[in-house]
């Protein structure tokens, strides 16, 4: 039998050819059909349409949230009408809470997706997918109007502006869960923003407190925007110093040993005492103190001194600390070091490999200049004093 095609093969067997029809849905269009068919092959599984609710499995209230939302969108009901079989479309969407009322947390928490972490390699978990109340917040953020009443709120600009240049205001990222209250300053793409009131609050499902802004920006214009909207937007902004709170540096205790309640923890000053057995050390262990800043715990930083050329190669005894509260932890650092820089302990030592290292942060200063000197960075008269090594103390 000789070779023939498979078109006259079909010709062969009767069967007429026809063309085939180009695809004429769109990406959206496909993506709803997609969807929707997770949806009816659930129903076929456990013969009842999703539901929600937080003993329901993630995927099945995942589907009982997207069939709401099918059941609401127009275009998706004359879509799917020939595709219903199990007739999921008709009625009254079977949600407990309405999808539009939720902001991007709440509506992952519905779904039961928390913070952990995401196994990159599953198949069922969607990635590089803007959800929709991420663009509602986004959409949220970008609806500015110009500011009517802006002259009665530019003098607080222009106080944070000079502020800014002289060093009386300083900047901290924000914190993904930092607190907003009315009369805070941040700077959000490149601007500074001012949160002029706060609407009455309430709890979100997933118990974050939210309520309605209206926030004021250094370009003359304002928005209406949700407390939790602002936050998402300060903790994800990256452009410049953006993301950040400002605060004004004389707006209460630079540190205490008592934190007040809207006081940021940043850090801890640590004093520390060598046990090393340099000669030089030992003879003026009572007067050689390093002075530091950390943002953890001081009992880690400190774990592996003997090791740690920057410790003496020796254990250290913590001999005084003090908590910070709303400071820059590096410009104290440079605030210790300006003040008692004469008296910078010069000694060179070789560390575990032979290599010589000058440790630095190690000062020839008595415990209670150095208390002295936390108390004046406490009430602001630190700029007036300087070290003597001489004597021995802070002189004006």
């Amino acid at each position: 039998m000789s070779q023939i095609d498979e078109d006259e093969l079909l010709a062969e067997l009767g069967l007429e050819i026809a063309p085939l029809k180009a695809a004429t849905r769109t990406p959206r269009e496909e993506r709803i059909i997609a969807g929707f068919e997770d949806i009816q092959r659930f129903y076929q599984t456990h013969g009842r349409a999703p539901l929600h609710g937080e003993d329901r499995d993630i995927f099945e209230r995942l589907y009982a949230v997207r069939l709401d939302q099918l059941r609401r969108l127009p275009e998706a009901q004359t879509l799917l009408a020939g595709l219903d079989s199990h007739g999921l479309l008709p009625g009254n969407a079977l949600a407990t809470v309405n999808v539009d009322d939720l902001d991007e947390d709440a509506l992952l928490a519905e779904l039961g997706i928390g913070s952990e972490p995401v196994d990159l390699d599953d198949i069922t978990v969607l990635r590089h997918v803007r959800s929709s109340a991420a663009i509602k917040a986004a959409e949220e953020i970008a609806a500015r109007t110009p500011c009517k009443d802006f002259e009665s709120f530019k003098p607080l600009f222009d106080e944070v502006e000079a502020g800014l240049k002289q060093n009386l205001w300083i900047t901290k990222p924000f914190g993904k869960n930092a607190s907003i209250e009315a009369g805070d300053f941040f700077i959000l793409s490149g601007l500074i923003a001012y949160v002029a009131e706060v609407g009455d609050t309430y709890k979100t499902p997933n118990a974050e407190t939210n309520g309605r802004l209206r926030v004021i920006y250094s370009n003359e214009t304002e928005s209406d925007l949700l407390l939790r909207s602002l936050q998402r937007a300060l903790y994800k902004d990256s452009e410049g110093r953006a993301g950040s709170r400002l605060i004004r540096v004389d707006s209460g205790p630079l540190f205490s040993d008592i934190a007040e309640p809207d006081d940021i923890e940043s850090g801890t000053i640590y004093v520390l005492r060598s046990q090393s057995s340099h000669p030089f050390v030992a003879e003026h262990r009572e007067l050689i103190h390093k002075i530091g800043v950390t943002g953890g715990k001081v009992e880690a930083r400190i774990a592996a001194a003997a090791k740690d050329a920057t410790y003496l190669l020796a254990d250290v005894e913590v001999v005084a600390t003090y908590k910070l509260h709303n400071l820059n932890r590096t410009r104290l650092e440079n605030i210790f070091h300006r003040l008692f820089g004469a008296a910078q302990l010069d000694l060179t030592i070789d560390d575990r490999f032979g290599n010589p290292v000058k440790p630095r942060e190690w000062f020839l200063v008595p415990l209670h200049v150095i208390d002295e000197a936390v108390e004046r960075i406490r009430d602001g008269s630190i700029t007036g004093v300087a070290y003597d090594p001489q004597t021995a103390r802070l002189i004006s």
